[in-house]
C-alpha cells in the first residue's frame, strides 16, 4: 500500500478529541484519523453508489415530468417548509 502525506489543520478541540479516543483504542492519533478518513470515504461511495443504482437510467428531464404531475396546492399540514409553518 503506497502512502502520502497530508499536512492537516485541526481546531484544537477536535485534535484533542481525537487524541483521547485513539488513545481509548490502543491507536496512534495518526492511525485513528486515517481509519476514520477511510470509513468516510467508504460511507459516501457506497451512498452514491446506491444513489446511481436506484436512479438507473432515469435522466432529470424525467424528474422534471413526473413533478409537472403533482398538482398545485398548498402543501398538506405538517409538510409546509419550516418558514411556512404557523
Amino acid at each position: 500500500m503506497s502512502k502520502a502525506t497530508y499536512p492537516l489543520k485541526l481546531p484544537l478541540s477536535v485534535k484533542e478529541a481525537a487524541a483521547r479516543l485513539a488513545k481509548a483504542d490502543g491507536v496512534s492519533l495518526n492511525q485513528w484519523i486515517a481509519s476514520a478518513v477511510a470509513q468516510k470515504v467508504g460511507a459516501m461511495e457506497t451512498a452514491a453508489d446506491f444513489l446511481r443504482q436506484r436512479a438507473g437510467d432515469a435522466s432529470g428531464e424525467d424528474f422534471a415530468r413526473i413533478l409537472d404531475r403533482v398538482a398545485a396546492g398548498a402543501p398538506q399540514a405538517g409538510d409546509e417548509r419550516p418558514s411556512e409553518k404557523h
